[in-house]
């Protein structure tokens, strides 16, 4: 599974995501949009950050534990 985080360098959400990311063993990379501008157009780029999973957005915006457990195809905690 290839994971990234496409977001602005200004991004207040982006640390969070990349947080629960690593609390959940998931490897990712991070793509700015500011280093690479045609992202913008290829994800059609409003927000930030943005979740892409295998070349397809599954996320805009921070979503929450259970919710990226559940797009990652993670087991429920618990």
């Amino acid at each position: 599974m290839d994971v990234e985080i496409v977001a602005t360098r200004g991004c207040r959400h982006r640390p969070n995501l990349e947080r629960e990311l690593r609390d959940l063993g998931v490897p990712f990379r991070v793509l700015y949009v500011e280093d690479h501008p045609e992202l913008i157009e290829k994800y059609r780029i409003r927000h930030s950050p943005n979740l892409i999973v295998d070349g397809k957005v599954v996320a805009r915006g921070q979503p929450c534990e259970a919710t990226l457990r559940k797009l990652l195809g993670l087991p429920p905690e618990g």
